[in-house]
């Protein structure tokens, strides 16, 4: 290994629904440091999904975990040639490329507000539909593709 390993920096919770992931989302939503902005896109976007905050906060989180992949595939170079090589993902990983997923394809939209693209692709994400799901199923037939290469493994 060439240098040191990068120290975990710890995601503190909202302060509104105490979830890291909620902070993990308002962090990709937010674009130039405006942070109150996001925050006020990613709040009214929950507060859209359901009446109840409680019922609300847990189908943000089912749709993200609709959206968590399983397997990826990374690169490894192996005497001169390059494969796709299936790994299984790491909960951290998967939560991030899920936040990253929904907002990006909530942002790839067009015509409407941010909160409302937001509100859309949750709740395609949460019935197992939408651009989202799709990335992931993606990914999925990836890794199964490359399977043959898993003996490749680090």
């Amino acid at each position: 290994m060439r240098g040191q390993k990068a120290k975990k920096r710890i995601m503190s919770p909202d302060p509104i629904f105490k979830s890291r992931v909620v902070t993990r989302t308002i962090n990709k939503v937010m674009l130039h440091g405006e942070k109150a902005v996001a925050e006020g896109i990613v709040y009214s976007a929950i507060g859209s999904l359901a009446e109840d905050a409680k019922e609300a906060l847990k189908m943000f989180e089912d749709a993200v975990k609709n959206v968590m992949p399983k397997q990826e595939v990374r690169s490894r170079r192996v005497g001169g040639a390059t494969y796709q090589v299936p790994f299984p993902t790491k909960h951290e990983r998967a939560e991030a490329l899920a936040v990253r997923w929904i907002v990006d394809c909530a942002r790839s939209r067009s015509g409407k507000p941010m909160h409302l693209r937001l509100v859309d692709e949750l709740r395609n994400a949460n019935s197992g539909i939408g651009d989202a799901i799709k990335k992931r199923d993606e990914t999925h037939k990836m890794a199964d593709a490359n399977k043959a290469f898993s003996h490749f493994k680090f």
